[in-house]
C-alpha cells in the first residue's frame, strides 16, 4: 500500500496502522520528513521549549527547512520559569522561527491570573488550573492556525501512560497528533542535543530533569553531568 499521497486533507483517511509499522523502527527525521513531504500546510509543533521539544525544531528548522516555516505553538502559562521565557526568545534568533504564543484569555501576567482566578490555583484545583493555562489555549492555537497534524515530543520512556504511545494517531477533534520521539529515549535525546548543540534550558545544568511551571517543578535535586545525560 503506497502512502505517498496527496497533501493531506482528512487524517481519518489514513490507514495509521500501516503508518505505525512502517515508521516503528525510524529516525525522527525520517518521521518528521513524512510529515513534511504530505502535510505541507496545516502542520503545527506544539513546544514548551523542553530539550525534546527543541530536539523536533532542531531538525525541521536546521536540517529538513520545509519552504514554509512549521509554525511552533508555545503555550505561555504564565508560570514559567524566566530561564525558559529567555530560551523561548533565544531559539526563536537561533531557528527564525514561525512562533506563535497563546495563553488565558483576559490575562498578561502571572499576577492577572492570581487575581482573576485566586491565589495558588494550581495547589485548590490543578486540573481546572491545566484546563486555563494550558487545555483551551492549544485547542485554540490549533484551531486559529488550522491545524490539520500537530507534533509532540512525548517518549513512551516518559510514563507507565506513555508505554503503548503510537507514532501516528487521531486525537479527539479528528487532527492527526503526531510523536516523533515515541521510540526514543531521554539518552537518546540529550546525544542528538551535544552532537549537535542544540540550545536548551540552563537549568538542566542545575539539576532539574524536567521543566514545566515553576510553582509545579520539583525542586533540584543534584547537579546531572552531560555524562550522566548520556550514558
Amino acid at each position: 500500500m503506497n502512502q505517498s499521497i496527496e497533501p493531506l486533507t482528512n487524517p481519518a483517511s489514513l490507514d495509521l496502522q500501516w503508518l505505525n509499522q512502517k515508521f516503528e523502527q525510524a529516525h525522527p527525521k525520517d518521521i518528521l520528513a513524512w510529515c513534511v513531504v504530505n502535510i505541507p500546510t496545516g502542520l503545527v509543533q506544539t513546544s514548551a521549549f523542553s530539550v525534546d521539544d527543541l530536539l523536533i525544531t532542531d531538525l525541521l528548522y536546521r536540517d529538513l527547512q520545509p519552504t514554509n516555516p512549521i509554525p511552533v505553538l508555545f503555550i505561555d502559562t504564565l508560570h514559567h520559569f524566566p530561564q525558559t521565557l529567555d530560551l523561548v526568545t533565544k531559539s526563536r534568533q537561533i531557528y527564525t522561527l514561525n512562533l506563535k504564543s497563546y495563553k488565558t484569555p483576559g490575562v498578561t501576567m502571572r499576577q492577572d491570573f492570581a487575581a482573576k482566578y485566586g491565589e495558588a490555583l494550581w495547589r485548590k484545583d490543578r486540573a481546572k488550573f491545566h484546563q486555563l493555562t494550558k487545555v483551551e489555549p492549544l485547542q485554540r492555537g490549533l484551531a486559529e492556525l488550522d491545524a490539520i497534524a500537530w507534533l509532540t515530543s512525548d517518549r513512551r520512556d516518559q510514563s507507565d501512560a506513555f508505554a503503548n504511545l503510537p507514532i501516528f494517531e487521531l486525537d479527539a477533534r479528528q487532527r492527526l497528533k503526531v510523536n516523533p520521539l515515541a521510540n526514543w529515549t531521554r539518552k537518546e535525546t540529550w546525544a542528538y542535543v551535544f552532537e549537535y548543540d542544540v540550545t536548551y534550558n540552563p537549568l538542566h545544568d542545575q539539576g532539574h530533569s524536567h521543566i514545566g511551571d515553576e510553582p509545579l517543578t520539583m525542586p533540584i535535586t543534584g547537579i546531572a553531568s552531560k555524562e550522566s545525560r548520556i550514558s
